[in-house]
């Protein structure tokens, strides 16, 4: 396991210490800390990586992984979450107009490094048609669809007995959670608001005085209890894939989220939640103001959430790589995924 960073305090009951190599970033001072500051240095980092006693080699990124040097011949597979957001969404990625004005230089450095590094990979395989259709769009590639897990065994069906919605998230500007904060406002509901990130001040300040409580972090143990007392849980922006959504399901709880991106692939619209269709807190507004939990079955929700176990993940993501590796020993130098008209074995295997 190659990774530029690493923090066994957080990481190390799902990655054993021994399996871990770590990049020159390692011994940055607070380096774990302030690991954003540090994002010139990383396709540095996974360049430096000796890969070369390597056949094969699976990425996970959603920015710098997939830019790793492989043996030639080896097969890079890699599964991508989304491109970098710095191709697409600069300005609500990174916030405060005189921030953004100041690293438009580097960025631009980034964006192109970030270009040629997506010319690497043998194959692509997209967290969600939303973050394929943006692989096609950002770097010219084709890729395999296969959503990612959710750890619905986390989860217990809860009653949604609590007297709040909720947000669960980091607090990162593009997350949109204050279009949330202002949309409980109108509707006049409780929200509660988990999670930690570089936006957490601002929203303490945005929500003084409304009927929005910022929870901060919340521990794991706690997670599972929080989300099944929520009468449903909100996703304010746009995701690459949908993942709380999911998580809320394996909770028995229904999930609101704006119409658009990832979540359209995790939320079927009246049976495990609703959406809103305008990115504005009006808009939202006026579905918390005539949802009704009741209306959701909490036994489909869980049925609906398992469909995404890390079992089946796993045995449709060996199906998919081990049909990469068969064609490149066929002598495909690039994987390309298959044209509606195909159908391949990987596919086949998601059905």
């Amino acid at each position: 396991m190659y990774t530029a960073l690493y923090d066994p305090e957080v990481c190390g009951d799902l990655i054993a210490p021994a399996r871990v190599r770590t990049s020159f970033l390692q011994r940055v001072p607070l380096g774990n800390r302030f690991f954003r500051a540090l994002a010139p240095l990383y396709p540095a980092a996974f360049e430096s990586f000796d890969l070369s006693a390597y056949d094969l080699v699976v990425s996970s990124t959603t920015a710098w992984a997939k830019g790793v040097r492989t043996a030639p011949g080896a097969v890079h597979v890699c599964y991508i979450n989304t491109p970098s957001r710095f191709l697409f969404a600069y300005d609500r990625y990174v916030g405060g107009f005189g921030l953004r004005t100041a690293l438009k230089p580097l960025i631009a450095s980034l964006a192109a490094w970030d270009r040629q590094a997506a010319l690497r990979p043998t194959a692509f395989i997209a967290n969600s048609r939303n973050v394929a259709d943006r692989v096609r769009q950002y770097y010219g590639r084709e890729a395999f669809v296969l959503h990612c897990p959710a750890d619905v065994d986390r989860f217990t069906l809860g009653r949604g007995d609590g007297d709040y919605f909720l947000v669960l998230s980091r607090l990162l500007p593009y997350k949109a959670i204050d279009r949330a904060i202002d949309a409980a406002a109108l509707a006049g509901v409780k929200l509660r608001v988990a999670g930690t990130g570089p936006a957490l001040e601002n929203l303490r300040a945005r929500a003084r005085g409304t009927t929005t409580e910022i929870l901060g972090y919340v521990p794991d143990d706690q997670i599972n209890a929080l989300v099944g007392a929520a009468r449903a849980v909100i996703v304010p922006g746009e995701e690459d894939f949908g993942l709380v959504p999911l998580e809320a399901a394996a909770a028995g709880r229904p999930a609101i989220a704006l119409g658009a991106g990832g979540a359209l692939e995790t939320i079927v619209d009246g049976v495990t939640g609703a959406f809103f269709d305008e990115p504005n807190a009006a808009s939202l507004a006026n579905v918390l103001r005539g949802f009704v939990p009741e209306r959701f079955d909490a036994k489909r929700l869980r049925a609906h959430a398992e469909q995404f176990s890390p079992a089946r993940f796993t045995e449709r993501l060996r199906a998919m790589v081990g049909e990469i590796v068969q064609r490149s020993k066929n002598g495909a130098s690039r994987f390309v995924a298959p044209s509606e008209s195909e159908t391949s074995d990987a596919e086949r295997a998601q059905a």
